[in-house]
Parts: C-alpha cells; structure tokens; sequence
C-alpha cells in the first residue's frame, strides 16, 4: 500500500495526530533539555507541527536533514499511537519556510537554463513534499513540472508550457 492508497483522513483524525506528534516531540526536546513551543495546526490535508523557540535554542534541530529525521520518526510515532499512516508535517524553528526559499531559488535557477535554450531543467532528488513545494512554485511562475524516479532519486523535471 502507497501513501496514494490511503483514505484522506478527517480534520478530527489530523488534529489527534497534531496531539501525538506534539507529546512525542515535547518528550524529545525534554530529553535534550531544549526549550520549544509547539504550535499544531491542520492544512491542506496534513497535520502540521511548528516548533519555536527565543534564541537560537533549536538551531541544532533545525538543519534540513535533521527534520527530516525527527519527522519520520515523529510520524512513526503517531503509526504507532493511531495505527494509521501520517504525512504529518514538522517545521522545526521556520525550517520549512527557509527550505520553501531554497527551493525557489533552484526553479528560479531552472527558468535561467530555460532561458538559455534547455528544453527542460531536472532537479535533485527530494522528499514528496518538497516535490510538491517544486510542483506548486512551478506552476506559480507559469511551468509545468513532472516527477520521475522511483524511491530515493525521483526528482522534479520543470519545462515550459
């Protein structure tokens, strides 16, 4: 079973994983004496988890790879908790916003060798959501955007119209 084959889960549903994820990540940043406040949140389809902090308190989680890991293993959490697959969320100190930057700047890098003649731009190798962070710039500057690629190496391919 694909993250495809699963039924949308109901707001209720997402807000008990956000409760879940908010307990799991609350016993890991006690367990690493860190200070963080936790805001839950439900959007487009997904629960979503932000974590915040005065200072630079969380800049050691705050590294791209490192959310990624702490959100499977807070989305393993929540499998365990609710029995049910999560596509939770994690935002880690506005890691998400600055990562949604990074990606825009790698379209916008895209549309130059566009510019230059290619007839389309292949991108690294990402999650599915960041995929669909590429899909949604993308289509926001008029292009259009394809994955390919199984597992670890599907990527973003972006083209013109």
């Amino acid at each position: 079973m694909t993250e495809h084959d699963v039924a949308e889960p109901t707001v209720s549903e997402l807000e008990n994983e956000g409760d879940v994820a908010a307990d799991f990540i609350e016993g890991l940043l006690d367990i690493a004496d860190i200070d963080g406040d936790l805001t839950l949140d439900v959007k487009q389809g997904r629960a979503y988890v932000s974590v915040e902090a005065e200072g630079d308190g969380l800049r050691l989680l705050s590294a791209p790879d490192t959310v990624q890991a702490l959100q499977e293993l807070t989305r393993l959490a929540v499998q365990n908790a609710t029995g049910s697959f999560s596509r939770l969320i994690l935002d880690v100190a506005g890691s998400r916003d600055a990562r949604r930057t990074q990606l825009e700047r790698l379209v916008d890098s895209a549309v130059v060798k566009l510019d230059e003649g290619a007839s389309q731009a292949s991108l690294p190798s990402m999650s599915s959501y960041e995929r669909k962070l590429v899909h949604d710039i993308a289509a926001e500057r008029g292009l259009v955007s394809e994955s390919y690629g199984e597992g670890p190496t599907r990527h973003t391919v972006i083209r013109r119209r």
